[in-house]
């Protein structure tokens, strides 16, 4: 691997992390769809059994970043907009979907859907921009995983 990691490995949306929805990475790089099943837990809900709607809004966001991401690397969310059409339940195994709809040079119109089985319960369409790697520098948290990179890699 020549590139830094695509997302953190703390990311709530695809790393380690004990809260998060660990979304697969893509299995390769310049993919203009993307797919994954995963279930949101009890510790996403708000009404009894129900996924709160950001956290339904940031799991759209993480399949379509995801997307982004690894269609051209490194690229960020620059406008997101979520219909919410049915209740999410949590303990459920869903389906997340992203699809390019469109290259514009440094941005890419994103489409994504989250469905149960054949019924959908949520779909966005969001703008991704693409970045400078320094972007993602300018936290210490940034520069430290930056470093272990260059470390990783010999560079």
């Amino acid at each position: 691997m020549n590139i830094p990691p695509h997302h953190d490995p703390h990311c709530w949306g695809c790393g380690d992390n004990p809260s998060g929805i660990a979304l697969p990475l893509p299995e390769e790089e310049g993919l203009s769809a993307y797919r994954a099943t995963f279930s949101f837990r009890s510790e996403h809900q708000a009404a009894p059994g129900l996924v709160h709607g950001g956290l339904v809004g940031a799991a759209l966001d993480e399949a379509c970043g995801l997307l982004a991401t690894w269609y051209r690397f490194p690229s960020v969310t620059a406008r997101f907009a979520i219909r919410f059409l049915k209740p999410v339940h949590i303990n459920t195994a869903l389906q997340i979907s992203a699809e390019l709809r469109e290259d514009r040079g440094r941005r890419l119109e994103i489409h994504g859907e989250l469905m149960d089985r054949h019924e959908l319960l949520a779909d966005a369409d969001g703008s991704f921009v693409h970045v400078p790697l320094e972007h993602f520098l300018r936290t210490p948290e940034g520069r430290a995983a930056g470093e272990a990179w260059r470390e990783r890699l010999g560079s």
